[in-house]
């Protein structure tokens, strides 16, 4: 609710965001407000505070109230300021852990489970994987490959445009793509996105819901963040996804089952003999 709160501030009226001002600043005091203290703490009358939660598709203040409060007892606080020169080390780790944690458990709960379960079993039943992801998405690309083709999946990963770009034209029905990018509007992205389609390939996006690649993709899983990608490297939307290229992981392993079993104690045999014996760790 508070992230939803900050992305349609700038939408509301002038009395309408004093209220949503008075909420980002003091939300467990709001929480347990009657109307007439939030009204006199906002500086704005009792109907703006009621217009104010119907800006957020909320029946009324009740339901605001509701939903204000699930949001705050995850435990996780809500850091609505920026980190600054002055920070202490302590100061500067707990808003990037807190900040980090929050988009964690947001994105967790708003993320689409079907879509989830068809992206899964297009990627457990597929010939190939590939993996696109440019600048600082390619990162996730990788670490991508290094999971899937542990499952027995031929996975390969591309970061160049022109190699994602030419290789899309050479897939076929039965394949599968996974196109990562924060912004989603990376020209080359969507153009090989459209080629793969053509092809007759699955492609399964991890971007924010309101991109132009998330209108392309044939399933699309969101990582909407509170991030702003043309002024910082995107740090928390790289976590995001590459939680979410975990969950997909774990779910072609569970649905490849017990036959995955034989080939990965082989393959942790393999990596046994390249450490230094005597340590379990």
């Amino acid at each position: 609710m508070l992230e939803r709160i900050k992305t349609v501030i700038d939408t509301l009226s002038k009395s309408e965001r004093k209220v949503a001002e008075l909420v980002l600043a003091q939300p467990n005091l709001v929480a347990n407000a009657p109307i007439a203290q939030i009204a006199d703490l906002a500086d704005v009358s009792q109907p703006t505070v009621i217009r104010f939660c119907r800006s957020l598709n909320c029946s009324g203040l009740q339901d605001f109230k509701l939903r204000l409060t699930r949001s705050l007892v995850s435990g996780v606080p809500y850091v609505h300021s920026m980190v600054s020169a002055d920070d202490s080390a302590h100061d500067l780790a707990k808003k990037l852990f807190d900040n980090n944690i929050s988009h964690l458990l947001r994105c967790r709960n708003e993320l689409d489970t079907e879509a989830l379960e068809r992206a899964i079993k297009v990627l457990a039943n597929t010939h190939k994987i590939e993996v696109w992801g440019q600048g600082q998405s390619g990162a996730v690309a990788i670490d991508a490959q290094n999971k899937f083709f542990r499952l027995g999946v031929p996975t390969v990963a591309y970061t160049d445009p022109h190699m994602h770009g030419m290789s899309a034209s050479m897939l076929k029905p039965g394949d599968a793509v996974v196109a990562v990018s924060n912004s989603g509007r990376t020209l080359d992205m969507l153009r090989s996105v459209e080629i793969a389609r053509d092809a007759g390939a699955d492609v399964i996006g991890i971007t924010h819901s309101k991109s132009p690649l998330a209108k392309r993709c044939n399933i699309c899983l969101f990582a909407d963040t509170m991030e702003d990608p043309d002024l910082y490297t995107p740090m928390i939307t790289r976590i995001v996804h590459l939680v979410i290229i975990d969950v997909l992981a774990v779910g072609v392993a569970l649905k490849r089952g017990p036959e995955l079993i034989d080939q990965l104690e082989k393959m942790k045999r393999n990596l046994k003999e390249k450490r230094v014996r005597g340590h379990d760790n």
